[in-house]
C-alpha cells in the first residue's frame, strides 16, 4: 500500500505545480512517481527515499533548465496591466505640463504630466505615453519615439 502514498504525493505535487507553473513541483513529482516504481518492485523505505531524492535532484537540475528555456520561448511575452499603457497614444483633455493634466488613454481619462522639464502640450494633442508613475501617465509628443524599445 506504500506505493499509493507515493502516488497520491505525485497527485498533489501535480496540481500545485499547475498553481505555481514553475517546474519545481513537477519535478518532485517525477521523483514521487519513480519512487513508487521502486515500491512496487519491493525495495524498502530508505530506496524509496533515495530513489525520491536522487530523481527529483537530476530533474531539478538537469531537465527543468532546458524545459524552463523552452516554455519561456513559446510563452508570449504579453505586457499587461499598467506596463501594457506604456507606448500607447493618448488624447490631451486638459493641458499637460511638467506638473498636471489630463489625458484620455485607453478610453479613460488618467491624471498625465509631461515628461520633457517646461513642456506643454495643448488640449487636442496626440501624445504617447513614456512610463506610467503611480497613476499617472507620464506622457510626450507623440512624434517622439525614442523611449521605444
Amino acid at each position: 500500500m506504500a506505493w499509493l502514498w507515493w502516488l497520491g504525493a505525485a497527485l498533489v505535487l501535480g496540481v500545485v505545480e499547475m498553481l505555481t507553473v514553475d517546474l519545481i513541483f513537477l519535478m518532485f513529482a517525477g521523483g514521487a512517481l519513480a519512487a513508487m516504481l521502486v515500491t512496487l518492485l519491493g525495495a524498502p523505505f530508505w530506496v524509496q527515499i533515495l530513489v525520491f531524492a536522487g530523481v527529483s535532484a537530476a530533474l531539478l537540475f538537469v531537465v527543468r533548465p532546458w524545459a524552463k528555456r523552452l516554455l519561456d520561448r513559446s510563452t508570449p511575452d504579453t505586457a499587461t496591466n499598467i506596463a501594457a499603457h506604456v507606448g500607447r497614444e493618448a488624447t490631451v483633455l486638459i493641458d499637460v505640463t511638467e506638473h498636471a493634466g489630463r489625458v484620455k488613454l485607453a478610453g479613460e481619462v488618467w491624471t498625465a504630466r509631461a515628461a520633457q522639464r517646461g513642456a506643454v502640450l495643448p488640449a487636442g494633442t496626440t501624445v504617447r505615453v513614456v512610463r506610467i508613475d503611480g497613476a499617472t501617465a507620464v506622457v510626450d509628443a507623440a512624434e517622439d519615439h525614442s523611449y521605444l524599445p
